[in-house]
């Protein structure tokens, strides 16, 4: 166990950072609780990588102030290097050693000791479900691997705070699953995650707090439901299987956009459950054949493309 932080585990204030002409990063205010997770979203280039690499030392700050575990980013770098990790979006992996012989090199560098750094070792090996592929080489990992791999190298000193910089870009679903998995297993026991993604779906399901960062500031902050409630666009769609059904719902519900094409009628909802179940009482009273219901509700995408003008990644890569 260890001891609990009398502060934020990250703090920023009006944090600036600039290369030649363009601005990066222009007064970045930041609070993130420890033992949760913090996912920064953004368009390619907005900052993301920057912040996390002056909230891990690698670079500084052009100005303003960041803490990490209390102590000062600019000032107290060895004591904050001590406290946390880092997986970048490129793998540290050396290919030329074994998945074991991996561990046990950042062991050493964490000066562990010879004992206690085979079993921390052979311990990740294990909560990573690489133990059967720990004396094989990485070449023969498959992406996955490899990126879980990469992560249990991060713990190997046992960090309280981790930068993940896009952890799971490249991975299959299944693959990216399982780092979620991990990722979960962390927070439940007190380790603070810092995410970088541009995956709408990761942040939605891993995040506490979601900030997104376009052109040097925060346009928006908050839950992901707290996102999603910025953005109008939940309907109701109801398909009909006769014509005359469609006509009627239409005829009830004034308002409803009917498509007579597919036979389909959406309706604006709020998301409140009172007002589904008044929907569905109409339809019911009125004696109308409904032959299918779907709910949309605004999710992240919808959140990103409202206040960048620009689609996520996965639609992007999608189109």
């Amino acid at each position: 166990m260890t001891t609990a932080l009398a502060g934020p585990a990250i703090e920023t204030a009006g944090l600036r950072k600039s290369f030649g002409d363009h601005t990066v990063l222009d007064g970045i205010d930041l609070r993130i609780p420890e033992g949760s997770v913090f996912a920064l979203l953004g368009p390619n280039g907005a900052g993301k990588t920057t912040m996390v690499r002056i909230l891990s030392t690698l670079i500084p700050a052009d100005g303003g102030r960041a803490s990490v575990a209390g102590h000062d980013v600019a000032a107290e770098g060895d004591a904050v290097r001590a406290v946390i990790g880092v997986t970048g979006q490129f793998s540290a992996v050396d290919n030329l050693l074994t998945g074991r012989e991996n561990l046990i090199l950042m062991a050493d560098l964490y000066h562990l000791g010879r004992a206690e750094g085979r079993r921390r070792a052979d311990e990740l090996l294990a909560l990573f479900d690489l133990a059967d592929a720990g004396g094989k080489i990485p070449a023969a990992y498959s992406g996955g691997m490899k990126r879980r791999l990469d992560l249990a190298m991060t713990l190997v000193g046992r960090p309280r705070i981790i930068f993940l910089d896009e952890p799971t870009t490249g991975l299959d679903p299944r693959s990216r699953r399982a780092v979620w998995d991990i990722v979960r297993g962390l927070v439940a026991d007190g380790t603070t995650v810092f995410l970088t993604t541009q995956y709408l779906d990761e942040a939605d399901q891993l995040a506490d707090r979601v900030a997104v960062l376009d052109h040097g500031r925060f346009v928006a902050e908050g839950t992901p439901g707290e996102l999603k409630r910025l953005v109008p666009g939940g309907h109701v769609l109801l398909r009909f299987t006769t014509p005359a059904s469609l006509a009627a719902a239409t005829r009830l519900l004034p308002g409803a956009a009917a498509d007579e094409e597919n036979l389909t009628l959406r309706v604006e909802d709020d998301g409140r459950v009172r007002s589904m179940r008044a929907l569905l009482e109409r339809i019911d009273d009125a004696g109308l054949d409904v032959g299918d219901l779907t709910v949309h509700r605004p999710d992240l995408d919808d959140v990103f493309l409202a206040i960048t003008g620009r689609p996520g990644a996965e639609k992007e890569t999608a189109r």
